[in-house]
């Protein structure tokens, strides 16, 4: 049987990003911590950690215990709270799972709801990619899964997807560039320094589609995977950039960014995934009627 103090002390140190931040969080020594989390790994007969330069990583089982550990460890903390509350105060968790293509800032604008709900809900955010979290929730880990495509047809899933709307495209960028593109827009994308989604997220392959039925070819002169740091690169005045058009407006003002152009041709698609056919829950039924105030 695995030792839970051990197991503990391995998840602290993957949480935390090593084993100083974890001694200092836990008041053990770090030769302590590195001595249980090597007695784990000899019990598993795996390794958890790598060494890449002077950080630690997780391998692939290291993932793998991570996400049980993760469960684990929730559930002792709802038992530990249950067992100080009455059972009329106790919270209802609500797991989501959101795809780490899903823009922040409209994967908050579609929970947020949840929170203003007279139940008693802790909401429980998890982010991964699509396919990963298909697998947490068809595990029943998770209680929904908020993706920009639907449950596709190669993976093996019993699910059901709620769409929640669409919305087009609004191309941002900073005070120089925009001024030097707004005219002529969208011909003027021709030529400009673009910052795009990585290949993994479907919006890539819609813009791409967009561009060449129009002739224009940018220069893609960077691609991320995470949105908000393609933002950061475009307040830079590193290039111009898409964004969901439902957020431009919050985007411009945080990022002190500039309009260059909008257009309708190329959708962002937002979907609730489920186990269920019908969205009972009231957490489920609260983001999909909030989604669709807003949404196309």
């Amino acid at each position: 049987m695995i030792n839970y103090k051990h197991l503990h002390y391995f998840w602290v140190v993957a949480k935390q990003g090593g084993v100083s931040r974890a001694s200092e969080l836990l008041h053990i020594t770090p030769q302590t911590i590195s001595g249980q989390i090597t007695l784990l790994e000899d019990q598993l007969g795996k390794s958890l950690f790598k060494k890449v330069g002077r950080k630690l990583e997780l391998t692939d089982t290291g993932r793998l215990v991570l996400s049980y550990a993760d469960e684990i460890f929730s559930l002792g903390n709802e038992l530990e709270e249950s067992l100080h509350q009455q059972s009329a105060h106790r919270p209802l968790v609500f797991r989501v799972g959101i795809a780490d293509v899903v823009p922040k800032s409209i994967a908050y604008r579609l929970l947020s709801p949840v929170l203003e709900l007279p139940d008693n809900i802790r909401l429980v955010c998890r982010e991964n990619s699509t396919e990963n979290l298909l697998a947490e929730l068809a595990l029943h880990r998770i209680d929904l899964v908020i993706a920009d495509i639907p449950i596709p047809e190669n993976i093996n899933v019993s699910g059901y997807n709620h769409p929640l709307g669409e919305c087009g495209m609004t191309f941002l960028a900073s005070h120089r560039i925009a001024k030097n593109l707004r005219p002529g827009f969208p011909g003027s994308l021709h030529d400009a320094p673009m910052l795009v989604p990585s290949e993994i997220n479907m919006l890539r392959a819609r813009l791409n589609a967009w561009l060449d039925r129009l002739r224009l070819y940018p220069r893609i002169v960077g691609e991320f995977d995470d949105s908000a740091l393609m933002k950061t690169f475009g307040q830079a005045g590193v290039g111009v950039f898409a964004v969901p058009t439902a957020i431009a407006d919050e985007v411009m003002h945080q990022f002190n960014l500039r309009k260059v152009g909008e257009i309708d041709e190329v959708k962002e698609q937002f979907f609730a995934i489920t186990v269920e056919r019908r969205t009972s829950h009231p957490a489920v039924a609260a983001i999909t009627r909030n989604a669709r105030s807003w949404l196309i």
